[in-house]
């Protein structure tokens, strides 16, 4: 091994971040106080967040533990561009926040990044996020029935209006139509369930009740579920909410590939002869059933019943009818009534705080976040209802959610444990205690982003080749590293297939060549010509004779890591220097490709 190799490996080593592991107990909430602060029907985002700090103080207080210190300034900033708009800060960002008095500034970078400054931005990633939550990041792919780029482009408008997530919520289980741009009946909402419409509506039952209510229902679809609370009827009542719903297959005539029209029809039950409920009377209210097989073999019978206990029958004798099992469509919309018990559930608010806190910090109160239920308790039973309440009485605001978490003391805490809180590590099974920041990986989309952000690596592309090289990069996450279930992975996990494939990517070959590129300008005397300029980031540094080396190399540390490079790190660039005889160009490519490399990069920290 030469002398230069043997110091880049040093430099790839130092630039790591570690971990603490270990397990400590779980942690006890304060019983009342915390809901006590926010007791009142509306409140500002101040008095929540202090509840959440007062909160999770008791409970540090109660378990004997001291929370990490704060993290640095560089570090958060870093931290919630990547959760707010999916990507790490510029160096001109970080100098702008660090511009700010001490004492506002995260308070002033949070205002900026949910205000109209990125709304656009935010917008974006919340709805790259949610497609892969709905729909998968394979969702519109050769395979599918949904078309993903029309969904995308819904959910960004939705969130760019900050659309109340109750709202956002019944748009998508109540949408009918074509999932295709091109077709008059074009409803973009409807490519929620047109890859899980079957016909007995399982899989979209599945996916509604994990997504929207926080439960996992699967299971029980065969069977009375053996650890929790689920039964089989409790399935298959939820399921009548979709027997009206049918998904009809489009030919595409482009491609021939189908695509979804998301349909509803009258629905007759499955153990009348279709022929004599057709020719029944108009209007007639005959309850239509559902039909589901016991372990024993022996059938039972099933009409809408939520998975509080309401059934659609009582709710409508309540109304003064005496149809609420009918599946016609004159009398009874199914999917509707389905979305306002949803609303209504307080498991919906619930299970969207969990998720968010999740997010945010990489566990929810409950693990996995959608599995709540009297078997998987919260960790932080009080602390989630208070946020619970607040989100449903700030009207299901998402921004607002997001704000008061960012704006906590603990999602605003060091991701390095300290001796007293060493043992807070979920990873190994405990509940969480929220003393520190947890590690996480970067998903795809995130590590993509950032290392254009870093590197201008797409500079010379057009918009449709910037579009279709995101694709291609985020497809090939999907593909390449799938779990053993064949599932999609959301993130990297430390694998030698992944680092090898981030190692040898083409985007990180872009980010890290030296050279310049014509750019096409326009001038008014001469018309159009070519002007050339640096490929890149790396390469307008290593250009900048204005800059010293150390220079160099404290841009490129702040581009990548958003903070400077320490004495240590600075000796080893220092040498690498010499030992590449003074070239400091292809020294900067070799600091520049390690530290885009780095697990520094690489994860939320």
């Amino acid at each position: 091994m030469t002398h230069a190799s043997a110091l880049f490996r040093t430099l790839c080593q130092t630039v790591t971040l570690v971990a603490a592991v270990a397990v400590l107990g779980e942690a006890r909430c304060l019983a009342a106080t915390a809901q006590d602060a926010v007791s009142d029907a509306k409140v500002d985002d101040a008095q929540i967040v202090a509840a959440i700090n007062k909160s999770l103080s008791a409970s540090w207080r109660d378990s004997g533990v001291t929370p990490s210190k704060p993290a640095p300034d560089g570090a958060w900033a870093r931290r919630v561009y990547l959760d707010l708009v999916g990507r790490i800060p510029t160096i001109d960002e970080l100098e702008a926040f660090v511009a700010q008095a001490a004492k506002s500034r995260r308070r002033w970078l949070v205002d900026r990044l949910l205000g109209d400054s990125y709304r656009d931005e935010h917008a974006r990633w919340r709805a790259t996020e949610w497609a892969n939550l709905l729909i998968g990041r394979t969702g519109g792919g050769r395979n599918s029935l949904a078309v993903r780029e029309p969904f995308e482009k819904y959910l960004r408008v939705a969130f760019a209006e900050n659309r109340p997530l109750d709202q956002l919520m019944r748009e998508m289980v109540t949408a009918s139509g074509s999932v295709r741009p091109e077709d008059d009946d074009h409803n973009p909402a409807a490519n929620y369930l047109a890859d899980k419409m079957d016909e007995n509506g399982v899989q979209a039952t599945a996916k509604t009740a994990q997504l929207f209510l926080g439960v996992s229902v699967q299971c029980t679809q065969c069977h009375n579920h053996p650890f929790n609370e689920g039964r089989q009827n409790q399935f298959w009542e939820l399921a009548a909410f979709f027997r009206q719903t049918r998904a009809e297959r489009v030919r595409d005539d482009e491609d021939d590939r189908p695509k979804a029209r998301i349909v509803d029809r009258d629905f007759y039950g499955e153990g009348r002869d279709r022929m004599a409920a057709l020719a029944s009377l108009p209007g007639q209210a005959d309850a239509a059933e559902t039909y589901y097989e016991l372990r024993n073999g022996k059938l039972k019978v099933a009409y809408p019943v939520f998975i509080d206990g309401n059934s659609l029958h009582d709710v409508f004798l309540e109304r003064g009818h005496d149809y609420g099992d009918s599946g016609r469509l004159a009398l009874v919309n199914r999917r509707e009534e389905l979305a306002g018990f949803i609303a209504e559930s307080p498991d919906f608010a619930r299970s969207a705080v969990n998720r968010e806190w999740g997010r945010f910090f990489g566990y929810g109160f409950t693990r996995p976040v959608d599995d709540m239920g009297a078997h998987n308790p919260p960790s932080h039973p009080d602390l989630m209802a208070t946020l619970a309440t607040a989100f449903r009485d700030a009207d299901y605001d998402l921004l607002r959610l997001s704000r008061w978490i960012v704006l906590s003391d603990a999602y605003g805490l060091d991701s390095m444990a300290g001796r007293s809180n060493q043992d807070d590590e979920p990873s190994l099974g405990q509940p969480p205690l929220f003393t520190r920041f947890y590690l996480r990986q970067l998903s795809a989309e995130q590590i993509y982003e950032s290392l254009i952000t870093a590197t201008r690596a797409d500079e010379a592309l057009s918009d449709d080749r910037r579009d279709e090289a995101r694709r291609r990069w985020t497809r090939q996450f999907a593909t390449a590293f799938g779990n053993d279930e064949n599932g999609e992975a959301t993130s990297f996990n430390g694998s030698i297939p992944q680092s090898l494939a981030m190692m040898n990517s083409e985007l990180v070959r872009r980010a890290t060549e030296l050279g310049w590129v014509e750019m096409k300008k326009k001038s008014a005397a001469a018309g159009d010509y070519a002007e050339k300029k640096p490929a890149g980031f790396l390469s307008s540094i290593a250009a900048d004779r204005s800059l010293s080396n150390a220079d160099r190399v404290e841009k490129l540390y702040l581009a990548a890591l958003a903070r400077k490079p320490d004495r240590k790190e600075l000796a080893v660039c220092n040498q690498l220097l010499v030992a590449r005889k003074g070239n400091a160009a292809e020294a900067l490519r070799d600091v520049w490709w390690a530290l885009l490399n780095s697990n520094e990069f690489i994860l939320q920290h």
